[in-house]
């Protein structure tokens, strides 16, 4: 009897030592850290590697270290200048404190959703679409620093956000495009007409030399006839200008 009692007493020993083991043993990867509780108040952040917990009287609450990436659902926007898009976003996030990540907030993930939420409409309220569309990294830096200020006391740190996506309506997408259009005209005609300037000043500054000079209008007038009978036309009809037969009619009337 005095043996299957030893017996018997030496397995509930093994038993109760595999499970205080079992319950006692954390063991916590290089990314993770235990946050410790003892009889519910705050002890200690342990980790990473083999933690010891005192069963019933400690509590342990594992927290990743890794930076998570966080989808910010679409969300309508209306910008400066009253026009409403849609715009999504994603965040990438960090737990920088242990302690205040599970003492500060019940559910930091959901927490900070929540406030991108917020903070990507409140943000970009305030900029016209046209910096929605131009300047997403001053945006995205906006975004960015208004939330880190805010997740700062959950022990949280938001390393980048990045605006994903900016949907228009199709009557704002028309509106563009027309505006886009009528840029390309303007831009077109004001081209068009610095070349006429341009030209214009050219050829004052031509008539001002050939009016230097009258025997150089005779052989630029020569050198257009010239060009003109290059083209193989059949019939070439042309002014002959009354300066160029002077020295004959003076000959003439010089011989009568």
């Amino acid at each position: 009897m005095n043996l299957d009692f030893d017996w018997l007493g030496g397995g509930v020993v093994l038993i109760l030592a595999v499970m205080f083991f079992f319950y006692s043993v954390r063991i916590f990867r290089e990314y993770e850290r235990g946050v410790v509780f003892t009889l519910g108040r705050f002890w200690q952040v342990k980790g990473p590697g083999l933690v010891i917990i005192i069963p019933v009287i400690q509590q342990v609450v594992r927290v990743d270290l890794r930076t998570v990436v966080l989808e910010v659902p679409t969300q309508d926007v209306i910008s400066r200048d009253n026009v409403s898009v849609k715009v999504s976003a994603v965040v990438y996030l960090r737990v920088i404190d242990p302690q205040k990540a599970i003492i500060q907030v019940v559910d930091y993930l959901n927490a900070t959703s929540q406030l991108a939420q917020t903070m990507l409409r409140s943000v970009l309220g305030k900029h016209q679409l046209d910096d929605m569309l131009a300047e997403r990294e001053k945006l995205n830096m906006d975004i960015q620093q208004a939330l880190d200020a805010q997740t700062d006391s959950w022990g949280i740190k938001v390393t980048n956000v990045e605006i994903k996506q900016v949907d228009l309506t199709e009557s704002m997408i028309r509106a563009i495009a027309r505006q886009a259009e009528a840029e390309r005209e303007r831009r077109a005609k004001v081209i068009h007409a610095e070349g006429e300037l341009q030209a214009s000043e050219k050829l004052y500054q031509a008539a001002k030399i050939l009016a230097q000079e009258p025997q150089a209008i005779q052989l630029r007038y020569l050198e257009t006839l010239t060009v003109i009978g290059a083209d193989k036309n059949t019939t070439i009809v042309f002014p002959l200008p009354l300066d160029l037969l002077t020295p004959f009619l003076d000959k003439v009337k010089q011989t009568a």
